[in-house]
């Protein structure tokens, strides 16, 4: 009697397995429904669901459907051509770009992982798009060369007149940290900020306000920097261009601590190093990447088989 009981429970769970394996195949077998072939190369449904998350997590607006496929068509475009061209971008400087994403949002590369799952994205995703990413600015760049060539005389048309940005100036730059561990009260931290105002109130000089920022506690006084006024965005250059040499500009709160900066000395940057003219130099440059960049993807797609399913 009891080998038979048995039986029946044997018997009954294997066909809940089953009836649920049927329950689910519909679901799995049209994610895995292919929408559409590149080159011989699949676009699934469930690529699409996974980059449709993702670039509604990114920019908060829900694409069409084609937005994303012609998105996911391109990037196959683009990694296929790099191969092509021997350019294999590996698994190892993926990973690095992922981590340095990461590290911009102030995580790590395995809590970014675990808030796009939560989300529903997986990081091969995210990362499938980094791939692209890297790769297609070099081949654009290595193909058409000499046409991103900028002279002066193109700089000098591009340039505003009216621009304010035509003088350049280098800092040197002592940054000064008061440390703040981690997970620390705000009582603590705003104690820390009274702390740095005092000190930037009797800093009168690089030379004995360095030393005497060395003796404080808890404090790192870090080796000198030196900035160009192009290189900084406008927001920074404006509060170091309000800040007299040898004083400290604002304290700001960083994931380390309470961070301010000695501008120990000020000079004038080389002419062709202004923060206009490598605003109009970036500018031009984006503008003949993305004309040169547009122009070879519609290449690659004249080229291209497609086979819709």
């Amino acid at each position: 009697m009891l080998d038979r009981f048995r039986t029946w429970r044997r018997l009954l769970v294997s066909a809940t397995f089953v009836l649920l394996a049927a329950l689910a195949w519909p679901t799995i077998a049209s994610a895995q429904q292919v929408v559409v072939i590149v080159n011989g190369e699949p676009i699934t449904a469930l690529d699409i669901e996974q980059r449709s998350k993702l670039t509604q997590l990114s920019t908060h607006k829900a694409p069409s459907r084609q937005e994303i496929i012609d998105e996911l068509i391109n990037e196959r475009l683009k990694v296929r051509e790099a191969k092509k061209w021997g350019l294999e971008v590996p698994n190892s400087e993926v990973d690095a770009a992922y981590a340095t994403m990461a590290s911009r949002m102030r995580r790590t590369a395995e809590q970014l992982t675990q808030e796009l799952a939560k989300a529903g994205v997986n990081a091969a995703t995210l990362k499938a798009r980094i791939r692209a990413d890297i790769a297609w600015p070099q081949l654009v760049r290595g193909r058409y060369q000499a046409s991103l060539q900028i002279g002066e005389k193109d700089i000098l048309t591009a340039m505003d007149s009216k621009s304010d940005d035509t003088v350049g100036y280098d800092y040197i730059l002592r940054p000064i940290l008061f440390l703040v561990p981690p997970g620390s009260p705000e009582v603590f931290i705003d104690g820390r900020k009274r702390e740095a105002e005092a000190l930037r109130s009797r800093f009168q000089g690089c030379e004995e306000g360095i030393a005497f920022a060395h003796a404080l506690k808890d404090v790192a006084v870090r080796e000198q920097v030196t900035r160009s006024s192009a290189d900084i965005p406008a927001e920074l250059r404006k509060v170091l261009e309000s800040v007299e040499v040898g004083r400290l500009t604002a304290p700001e709160a960083t994931k380390l601590g309470i961070e301010m900066f000695a501008i120990c000395a000020k000079k004038a940057s080389a002419a062709d190093n202004t923060p206009g003219k490598r605003q109009a130099r970036d500018t031009i440059m984006n503008e003949r990447y993305e004309q040169r960049s547009k122009q070879w993807l519609q290449e690659l797609r004249r080229g291209a088989m497609f086979e819709y399913k």
